[in-house]
């Protein structure tokens, strides 16, 4: 099924550069800084940073995925972009975890255990990063030549990644708001959905 909508939107995005896409990925992180330099970033600025670094990170993230079902039912095509989400997604996670390792735990490492066992939703966030550095590093037309059909499966890591961030967020919580719901909602429909079309097609 094609939508009314998806060919001009089609022709508007085909001679889109990616660029513009990475660097409208940084509006969000001028938007922290913001912020913070204004005093608006909440009365606990660790932690203000670190949230919202985490849940700009899962907007990429889910982005990413939801470019291919978008094509499937509405025939809008942005594929193209669907490696710079997924990098910028890594990118937010990364500056995610910086800021815990700089700004909250003050590089003491010595402190890193125990804040583990403390906030064991931590080890998912964690996970959630380790899965998604091979990703980005295999982000690239000479590992896609070199990995050929093992990229695809090597790719599906994003997958578990995204299972284990939303994990990671929505434990921290103390009560799982309605965001929070939403966000879980729309990862198991586009897992749902992924499997469905893959299990079909064989």
């Amino acid at each position: 099924m094609q939508l009314a909508i998806a060919s001009p939107i089609n022709r508007a995005t085909r001679h889109l550069p990616t660029w513009v896409v990475y660097l409208a990925g940084l509006i969000p992180l001028a938007w922290v800084v913001w912020l913070v330099l204004s005093g608006g970033i909440g009365v606990d600025p660790v932690k203000g940073i670190e949230h919202r670094l985490g849940k700009i990170a899962l907007w990429f993230l889910i982005g990413g995925l939801v470019i291919s079902p978008l094509r499937r039912i509405t025939g809008v095509n942005l594929l193209r972009y669907r490696r710079a989400a997924g990098l910028l997604g890594f990118f937010y996670v990364a500056l995610h975890l910086m800021a815990w390792i700089v700004l909250d735990m003050a590089l003491l490492w010595r402190q890193l255990l125990p804040d583990l066992y403390r906030r064991p939703y931590l080890l998912f966030g964690i996970a959630a990063f380790a899965l998604l550095i091979p990703l980005a590093v295999t982000s690239n037309n000479a590992s896609i030549r070199r990995l050929g059909k093992n990229w695809r499966r090597l790719h599906w890591l994003v997958y578990p990644a995204v299972g284990l961030g939303l994990l990671h967020y929505l434990w921290q919580m103390k009560v799982i708001s309605g965001e929070g719901w939403i966000w879980a909602l729309v990862f198991v429909a586009l897992l749902g959905a992924r499997l469905f079309w893959r299990f079909r097609g064989r």
